[in-house]
Parts: structure tokens; sequence; C-alpha cells
């Protein structure tokens, strides 16, 4: 895909959405970096279901530390993988408190530094907590950089690598926003909705959907 393509579909993610938000529901940086860390394998609607009933009993890493890793489990365990996260919230609101003083750190090797937090998670609180121009690839922003042509890769690491060496330096601060919305709910993993989507016409997706555009 050349430039010219790649500048068009920004520009047409950006005027259908100008301002992109998380579907996370949070008020502070360390409600976010839970809500990421418990959004890994389940969706942002079953998180924040659980999160709606643990927040105002714990939001802070000395309340959330407080409240044990047991009853954590009880307010998640609708959550896939819900034993094991518990059991890294936990540690990481410890470490938290230990080494940073209770905030969350602005800096990538630190956020990796937590149990359960990995490149994707701290991309995102980079993000979204912090507003630095980082793109964390998940399963919906790597099919879109493939499937589209826009920043083709074998894995995470080498589409994230690649969107940040094309994606112009306007856009890069919401990028993450628009693509992984945009594979949400358009360039959906099994029947991509082509014939109503808006960059279609620069897509370089070969099988796309053969109905008439409406």
């Amino acid at each position: 895909m050349n430039a010219t393509k790649r500048r068009a579909i920004f520009e047409t993610l950006q005027r259908l959405d100008p301002e992109p938000k998380s579907e996370l529901d949070y008020t502070t940086p360390f409600e976010l970096l839970i809500a990421v860390m418990l959004s890994a394998q389940a969706t942002d609607v079953s998180v924040n279901k659980a999160t709606r009933k643990l927040y105002p009993v714990a939001n802070t890493p000395e309340a959330l530390f407080a409240l044990g890793e047991a009853r954590l489990s009880e307010y998640i365990r609708t959550i896939g993988l819900y034993r094991t996260k518990a059991k890294n919230v936990i540690a990481t609101c410890r470490l938290l408190l230990d080494r940073f003083g209770g905030e969350v750190p602005q800096d990538r090797e630190a956020l990796e530094s937590l149990p359960g937090v990995g490149r994707k998670t701290a991309n995102v609180v980079l993000n979204i907590a912090f507003g630095e121009p980082t793109i964390a690839v998940d399963t919906h922003i790597f099919r879109v950089a493939n499937r589209t042509g826009l920043a083709p890769g074998k894995d995470v690491r080498a589409v994230e690598t690649a969107l940040e060496k094309v994606t112009p330096p306007e856009f890069r601060l919401h990028a993450h926003h628009w693509l992984i919305l945009h594979g949400r709910y358009v360039c959906k993993a099994r029947a991509p909705l082509c014939t109503q989507c808006a960059i279609e016409p620069v897509c370089e997706f070969k099988q796309k959907a053969k109905q008439p555009r409406p």
C-alpha cells in the first residue's frame, strides 16, 4: 500500500470519529491500568460490568491490595482467567506501593515490570492515560493492518513497528483507537462489512465481500 492510500485511511477514520475514546470505563490512570489488565482475552463489556461493582469498593492500589486476592476474585470471576488476573493485580498493587509511591509510572520499562503487564498493556496506558503516540496492537489491529495492506506483519510486534513507520505523525495519537474500533465493528474477523466500509475504496483486501454497495 502506498503512502497516499495510507493517509486516505487515516483521514477517513479521523473524519468519522475525530476524538476516539476507549470503551473501557475508568476515571484515573490506575483504574485504566487495572481495566486493561483484566481485558486480556475478555471483552470490554465484561470488564466494565465487573469494574462497575469493583471500583466503588476499591479503586486505588492501597484499597485493592487490602481487598486481597480472594475477595478480588469474587468481583472479577465472570472474566476469563480471573484467578491469574486477580493474582497479578494484587502483585501489581504491591509493587506500585513499594516502588512507585502508589502512582502508575509514565514509563514503558517500569510498566512492563509490573506482573501481568506486557508491551500491549503498557502501550495502551501510555497512550490513553498519558497521551503518548503509542500503538498497542491487539487481534483487531493485527487483522486490519494485514487485511487492508496498511501495515502487514507476521506478528504483533512486526505490525506495531510497521504502523509506527507508516502512520503520519499527525494521526499517531489516535491511530490505536481508530484501528481497533474499525476492526471491532466493521472489519470483523469472520464477516467483514466491506459494503459498509468507509475505507473500502483504498483497502487492498483481495477477498472483499461481493455484495453491491448501498
